[in-house]
């Protein structure tokens, strides 16, 4: 049976400092990605709303369109600046999320666009789980004010390493969603995500290493950097982890990038040792793997 990561890859998480000028967030980006390839990542991460701040009443005003694909620069300015960024990095890129506007059908949606290499669309992944929350004297946010879900799981190919899962943020906290895309041979679980100081304290490690040990597969959770000027503050504590759930690496609250190498024998050796994976029960409860899933 062929590995499932097929080769030794860098990844690297680039955990972003952002705020309202879009063009300032972009031209940031760029340079934390390029420093990430400067360290030999094969594959950078960047975090949800990673051009604009993070709040259901910036969405419109930052959103872009993204459909017909490609875009114009003009209708989507991010768009082309992640590709371009791909191409110049030489790296496969998880561009994070952005704002979208369907015009067709006159919805908003939290949209991630994963490139290669050369600079093309590999994936685009529309957030399927929309963050409604209230938990009294914390926290209350609703996206679905705002936003509309996506409906697909998305597995993407990265030609010479092997499949990723890609979703955002709240979607983490659905084990279906990570369990078929582990099931659909993805090596690692990519989840750019803004968990708040309220939920990040309760969950953001919690969930990263139960969807690793559900998977044995890696789980890579990219935040945002923590702003308490902001209208939402981001948790931050960027991680990776490995197919034992064990964290590998992990940052605080501040700007920076989280490295890790993943190999393909690590995924080997521990499913090997608790072979989950040949001892399903599909007699006893249904087989969720069936489900859609698109790139």
């Amino acid at each position: 049976m062929a590995k499932l990561l097929q080769k030794p890859l860098k990844l690297a998480l680039v955990q972003l400092a952002t705020g309202a000028d879009k063009a300032a967030n972009l031209a940031h980006a760029r340079t934390k990605v390029l420093e990430a390839t400067a360290k030999g990542a094969n594959l950078v991460v960047l975090p949800e709303c990673f051009n604009s701040p993070y709040g259901t009443k910036y969405f419109p005003k930052y959103a872009e369109e993204l459909q017909p694909s490609p875009p114009s620069e003009e209708k989507s300015p991010s768009f082309h600046a992640l590709s371009k960024l791909a191409k110049e990095a030489r790296c496969f890129l998880v561009g994070g999320s952005i704002p979208e506007y369907g015009k067709k059908e006159d919805k908003y949606y939290n949209t991630n666009l994963t490139f290669d290499p050369a600079g093309k669309l590999l994936a685009t992944h529309r957030k399927v789980h929309l963050f409604d929350i209230d938990i009294p004297g914390k926290i209350k946010f609703k996206e679905s004010e705002v936003l509309s879900p996506g409906n697909q799981i998305t597995v993407v190919d990265l030609p010479g390493y092997g499949k990723i899962g890609i979703a955002i943020c709240y979607d983490v906290r659905f084990p279906e969603l990570a369990m078929v895309a582990a099931r659909k041979g993805a090596f690692l679980l990519v989840y750019p995500g803004a968990f708040n100081l309220t939920t990040g304290e309760l969950h953001w490690t919690l969930q990263a290493r139960a969807r690793a040990v559900d998977n044995q597969s890696y789980v890579a959770l990219c935040s945002p950097a923590r702003d308490m000027d902001a209208d939402y503050n981001a948790w931050g504590h960027s991680m990776i982890v490995d197919p034992n759930a064990l964290v590998m690496t992990e940052l605080d609250e501040k700007e920076g990038i989280a490295y890790a190498d993943l190999n393909g024998d690590r995924i080997e050796e521990v499913r090997k040792g608790i072979p989950i994976y040949t001892q399903r029960r599909f007699d006893v409860y249904p087989d969720v793997s069936e489900a859609k899933v698109g790139s």
